[in-house]
Order: structure tokens, then sequence, then C-alpha cells
């Protein structure tokens, strides 16, 4: 299976913290990461998992994500 990749906006380890219940509980946990070394603040999937989904995941936490 192909990573799937999406720019987001979350920019500090306190937003990974309130964006990680959201994306655990529709990816699984260690089945995504968010590199926040990176300008564009890659989220990276490791799952089967639609755009549209992983979206709606980090949308309920109240950062956006566009898919690359």
């Amino acid at each position: 299976m192909e990573t799937q990749q999406f720019i987001t906006d979350i920019k500090c380890s306190g937003c990974l913290g309130k964006v990680t219940p959201h994306l655990n509980e529709a990816l699984g946990e260690n089945n995504w990461e968010v590199d926040l070394n990176t300008p564009a603040k890659t989220l990276s999937i490791k799952v089967e998992a639609t755009a549209e989904t992983v979206k709606k995941s980090v949308q309920k936490a109240g950062f956006k994500a566009e898919k690359l």
C-alpha cells in the first residue's frame, strides 16, 4: 500500500496533541504521523483511508488537511 500525504496547518506539538485523538480514532494508533519539521507540516498515513475521512478527522480538531 502506498503512503498518502496531506499538507496541514498543524503547527506545533500542542496542535498535534489536539488532533491526535481524532486521527487515532479514524486511522488507528501508529498508522499516521505529522512531520512538524517541514514547511508543509506533512501528514502521512499508512492505512487505507479516503481523503475525505482524513480531512474530516483533522477538521474535528480545528485544522485543515489537503491531499498532495
